[in-house]
């Protein structure tokens, strides 16, 4: 599997609770931080779900 990078560029703050569950577990916390995961369906699709909060670039 591909590794991607995620970059959190949108606040959490008025997000539904689920949403901020999600970045808390994608491993991203304050706007601009960043992380790098292998391409698994489940982190497609955590990604997939807050897709208008983060910036991902394939490795």
């Amino acid at each position: 599997m591909a590794q991607v990078k995620i970059k959190l560029v949108k606040s959490v703050i008025d997000r539904p609770e689920r949403q901020k569950r999600t970045v808390k577990a994608l491993g991203l916390g304050k706007i601009g931080s960043m992380t790098e995961k292998e391409n698994t369906p489940q982190i497609a699709g955590m990604i997939a779900a807050v897709q208008h909060l983060v910036e991902v670039t394939e490795l």
